[in-house]
């Protein structure tokens, strides 16, 4: 394949119809880089017998170690394809070409933030399934996130190769193997679509009611029109290899095929229509060889016939191997050769390396990327009226409103059309690596030149005399005026050549006084309009709202414009719609995703869904102390450009990042120490998150002061307030609830708090209040479904009064105002106004400056009052409940799953002899730190416990490896949820959960154990408890009897309390001697 050039890839970028802009999403070692070196060998850019052994698109020294992607990364690839058409009898051939913007992304778990950032940039998504190994962990993410992104996906079942040579199946076993993956990965897409359609009939009730309601209120006319069912058709979102979403495929050796291929040769051969074999060759359709008709199982009649599929389509791919891999015979090549028409050349014919033959002849009868590069992907154009109404939370059917929506669902490219463009994530290069930085490659034609230049300098400067007398004979002789002299053509060429030396010899001393640095560029895509260099725009950031422009925007001028060659990069003048490039000068504007239009009318398109949170920590320091400002900045930088990161400033000054997992926070600090602060950096074992909880106790047990435990009385140090708090375990299904729905609590929190700032003076901030409440109209809609659905979670777990009505009696949640704990008011004189009042209705649809004079008014005459009451202190108990949530008593984690009953708030002032205004100031104090130990110390009277942090863990391994990976998940304190035997595999699949304070290392050590058989994937599922007393000592005679007073027994709760209590430089019971009774063996003088 000749190489393609630049100019061809930048010529075809204004052709939108013809751009396919893929991604390829798989599961870690499914051959997703193999597929791309086989795409890349298709261009010329590498070699095709290096396909899947160069990983041409993983540029990182430590992805070409570990052997997996780390990184999205993009490439441009020219696609040519020939279409036979019929005019009258003759046969033309026509040529289209293509602009490939395809997209590696990674594989491994740690690396999802990577796979959403690269889907958002995509049309069409290539899903690959190893068909040894099946549907994994990673499958349902990939699938998840084209679902979530509205992209296109195909199916590619690959290394079929391997059901060949590995598992030695029969062409009619590996039928029945494929066919069930197929189901498998539709199952998945079911859930999904299933999942849709019950979220949007939800909605449609909810608007009915709704409608009901106002024409209750309204009295509207019956004949008002009613929402009507909406059926839903899910015909065309399944994987089925007639309709062509399903490709077969081995890209280690280089070919893949799509039924239609099939279809289109035996077309001819058999008689029959191409659109008719296209539906029987998949499926249990079977050909009587004498009537030359299609039929099905049920009307073989007990005859012995192969399904189509095996017989035209399988059989002949294992008589390839067959007669190349396994038997090396040369006759049956010879003849396979001749009857598919192959030129093979005589080398590889002669060649001991199989594979290469092998390669050579699939590269010609079905080439990988003839299969994969097809007309099921979308252009921009077909596309973006399907995704973008998605990303801009609109309603498919709705037509475009404005410009900018119209420029955007058509894919403008004219230069009237607004610019709209999402930076999907930002990646550092090295300066160097830059077009514009680049050593510049001499033509052949420039060397001449130069060489020419420099010999008349020689010349100059060795016999000057030479000169003189030329210039002389010039003067003296009568020549034609019209004639150059040569001392005029020898300046000249002198002139150019010092002109030449003095450019070369300043831009080495540029590129040697400019530091090794990096530099940031955005990775794009364009929807609408056309950019260019020196064009001014401006950057919306992730928070941006139309409704007010003027903040989270600023403005930018494009600096440079780059088309993506993997590593490489080439420099553009301009870019049209529809296109994936690069773009250089957003420094400073955008940290990790953006916007940017040339209007700022445009609705922010920021917002990528992350399928894995950070979760471990670590805490970093320099070396050398006097380096820490290099260590501020790279973290900076590390921050930027990495998606998924997270970086934090503790209160104590202490630099934490936070990463996915153990492999991506070894690239963190990989990157930190070899690119963005180049020092010698000191990193602490990682932190890990812990939670507390309590868990019931029996109500006959009083505490010491005979008082039901978990009921705490408190007073205030000077003796003016007492609080009554009562601590409850909350139901686990309620915490289970809670968590699922922290971002409707949190935007409900926000929500209460912009209405809270209504009590402010009429100032710009109390007028942003106003506009934000009836711009989120969402929030109030969703609410009701919250606390309906919360008190449902409450009936269900039933048991106990006081869950009763309890969701209007709820005060707050915590820690950070979201978490999973409650404080409910529980005080029988003292009526709050509910957080549901809040959101209702008729406060919406009254008015809201009498709702402002209203709450005014009670806040005056409460303030002007002569004696306190506990409206003066709301702020102070909330904020006690917040902090005690935040640290808990056994090692300053936050609280999970407690309830907190306030059940008495009583003042005792003497009024005659305080100042009232004096007394509020420090009894809020007071209050607050009343409040909190009152939450604590009901917490330590029930019996607590410790959650740990789980990891979900899928493990493929071999029967002999079985054993062993059970052995290392036991040792590391894991535990096995299920195990079972994948069809037609020897692999079993294990599923575990795993504690993430024991899984470090987990992965290198059962690779060791099992030679590398084993390969775990770890993804966070949440919080469980360990039901361990941390407190727990022996005390009855048997436990005495057993375990003796020090309780040799290792207690894990307290061997973890006590381990985060040490690193957050809290007190310990660690004695200095462990046991001091024992004899000393000091000799007295």
């Amino acid at each position: 394949m000749p190489v393609v050039t630049t100019a061809q890839l930048v010529k075809l970028q204004s052709r939108t119809e013809n751009i396919r802009n893929i991604c390829i999403l798989a599961h870690v070692d499914h051959g997703k880089t193999t597929l791309s070196d086989s795409l890349l060998a298709s261009n010329g850019i590498i070699s095709s017998k290096l396909a899947g052994k160069v990983r041409y698109l993983d540029s990182r020294e430590d992805e070409q170690e570990r052997g997996i992607t780390m990184e999205a990364s993009g490439i441009s690839l020219y696609f040519q394809i020939l279409r036979k058409s019929m005019e009258g009898e003759e046969i033309i051939k026509n040529s289209d070409e293509y602009l490939i913007n395809l997209i590696d992304a990674p594989g491994h778990v740690d690396f999802s933030s990577e796979v959403s950032t690269a889907s958002r940039l995509c049309d069409g998504a290539l899903i690959l399934v190893d068909v040894v190994e099946g549907v994994c962990t990673q499958t349902h993410t990939v699938l998840r996130q084209a679902w979530v992104e509205n992209v296109r996906p195909i199916l590619v079942l690959n290394k079929i190769d391997r059901l060949i040579t590995e598992l030695k199946l029969t062409p009619l076993e590996a039928q029945v193997h494929l066919n069930k993956i197929v189901e498998q990965v539709n199952a998945i897409v079911g859930t999904y679509f299933a999942g849709d359609v019950i979220g949007e009939e939800t909605k449609r009730h909810e608007a009915e009611k709704e409608r009901q309601l106002r024409q209750e209120k309204e009295l509207e006319s019956e004949s008002s029109t009613e929402i009507a069912f909406e059926e839903h058709d899910d015909s065309n979102i399944y994987f089925t290899p007639e309709s062509g979403n399903v490709i077969f495929a081995s890209a280690l050796d280089g070919w893949a095929f799509r039924i239609d291929q099939f279809a289109q040769i035996y077309a001819t051969r058999l008689g029959i229509k191409e659109s008719i074999l296209c539906k029987v060759l998949w499926g249990d359709y079977y050909l009587d060889p004498k009537t030359k008709r299609f039929l099905q199982q049920k009307h073989l009649k007990g005859r012995q016939l192969k399904p189509m599929f095996v017989q035209f389509v399988l059989e002949n791919i294992w008589a390839v191997y067959d007669s190349v891999i396994i038997n090396n015979n040369r006759e049956k090549i010879e003849k396979i050769v001749k009857s598919l028409q192959l030129k093979v050349l005589p080398r590889d014919m002669r060649s001991k390396d199989t594979r290469t033959l092998l390669t050579s002849m699939f590269n010609q009868w079905l080439p990988l990327s003839t299969a994969v590069l097809l007309d099921k992907l979308p252009s921009p154009i077909v596309a973006q009226p399907v995704r973008l109404p998605r990303i801009l939370s609109i309603d498919v059917k709705e037509k475009p409103i404005n410009e900018v929506e119209r420029g955007l669902f058509s894919c403008d490219t004219s230069d009237s059309a607004p610019v709209v463009a999402y930076v999907s994530k930002m990646f550092a290069v090295h300066s160097d690596m830059l077009p514009e930085n680049r050593r510049k490659q001499f033509s052949a034609e420039e060397l001449r030149e130069k060489g020419r230049l420099q010999r008349i300098a020689r010349l100059h400067s060795s016999d000057t005399r030479v000169e003189e007398k030329l210039v002389l004979d010039a003067t003296a002789s009568d020549i034609n005026h019209s004639e150059i002299p040569i001392s005029e053509s020898l300046d000249a060429s002198l002139e150019q050549l010092h002109l030449q030396s003095t450019i070369d010899s300043e831009n080495v001393v540029v590129s040697q006084q400019k530091p090794s640095e990096e530099t940031f560029i955005g990775f794009s895509r364009l929807y609408s309009g056309t950019i260019r260099v020196g064009q001014k725009l401006y950057v919306l950031g992730p928070k941006y709202d139309p409704a007010f422009p003027d903040k989270h925007c600023s403005e930018i001028t494009v600096k440079s414009l780059y088309l993506m060659m993997g590593k490489e990069m080439e420099s553009l003048q301009e870019v049209p719609a529809g296109n994936v490039f690069g773009i250089g000068g957003l420094e400073g504007h955008i940290l990790k995703n953006g916007t940017l239009s040339s209007t700022k009318e445009c609705k922010n398109l920021a917002g990528v869904t992350l399928e894995s949170a950070p979760i471990v920590r670590v805490a970093l320091e320099p070396a050398d102390p006097s380096e820490i400002n290099k260590l501020s900045e790279g973290l900076r930088l590390l921050n930027q450009a990495d998606p998924c990161v997270e970086v934090l400033v503790q209160e104590t000054g202490e630099h934490v990042i936070l990463t996915a997992g153990e492999v991506h926070l070894e690239r963190c600090l990989r990157d930190l120490k070899e690119r963005f602060a180049k020092i010698e950096i000191q990193v602490s074992p990682p932190i890990v998150p812990f939670r507390e909880t309590i868990v019931p106790v029996s109500e006959h047990q009083p505490n010491k002061d005979n008082v039901q435990r978990g009921v705490v009385t408190l007073s205030t140090p000077n003796k003016y307030c007492t609080i009554k708090v009562r601590t409850v375990p909350l139901p686990s299904n309620v915490t289970a609830f809670l968590n699922q729905h922290a971002i409707t609590i949190k935007s409900i929190m926000d929500e209460r708090q912009q209405r809270n700032k209504i009590d402010l003076h009429a100032t710009e901030e109390y007028e942003d209040a106003i506009k934000d409440i009836t711009i989120k109209g969402e929030c109030i809609l969703s609410f009701d479904e919250f606390s309906n659905l919360l008190q449902l979670e409450f009936d269900k777990a039933g048991g106990n009064e006081i869950w009763k009505n309890v969701v209007e009696n709820i005060w707050a949640f915590g820690p950070k105002r979201v978490g999973p704990n409650l404080l409910i008011n529980n005080i029988h004189n003292y009526t709050r106004r509910s957080w549901q009042k809040y959101f209702s209705d008729t406060k919406m649809s009254g008015s809201l400056s009498s709702d402002i004079n209203e709450v005014n008014s009670k806040f005056v005459e409460e303030r002007a009052s002569l004696e306190l009451s506990i409206r003066d202190f709301e702020e102070g108990i909330h904020t006690g409940f917040q902090l005690a949530t935040k640290t808990g008593p056994l090692c300053a984690e936050p609280l999970m799953g407690v309830a907190y009953f306030l059940e008495d708030f009583t003042i005792s002032i003497d009024y005659e002899n305080v100042d009232i205004s004096e007394i509020r100031q420090k009894l809020s104090g007071y209050v607050i730190t009343t409040m909190r130990d009152a939450c604590l110390q009901g917490f330590l009277e029930l019996s607590p416990r410790l959650m740990l942090a789980m990891y979900s863990c899928d493990i493929q391994a071999t029967t002999e490896a079985l054993g062993r990976v059970y052995a290392v998940i036991s040792r590391r304190r894991g535990r096995i949820i299920s195990d079972e035997l994948k069809d037609g595999t020897p692999f079993f699949q294990i599923c575990a959960l795993l504690p993430v304070v024991e899984s470090f290392g987990f992965a290198d050590e059962i690779r060791k154990r099992t030679s590398g058989a084993a390969i775990p994937q770890l993804i966070f599922s949440g919080f469980e408890m360990l039901d361990e007393d941390p407190f727990w000592v022996p005390t009855t005679e048997e436990e005495l009897e057993d375990l003796g007073e020090k309780s040799d027994r290792e207690n894990l709760a307290k061997k973890y309390m006590e381990n985060v209590r040490k690193r957050k430089g809290m007190s310990t019971d660690k004695k200095i001697v462990e046991h001091a009774e024992k004899q000393r063996t000091l000799k007295k003088k």
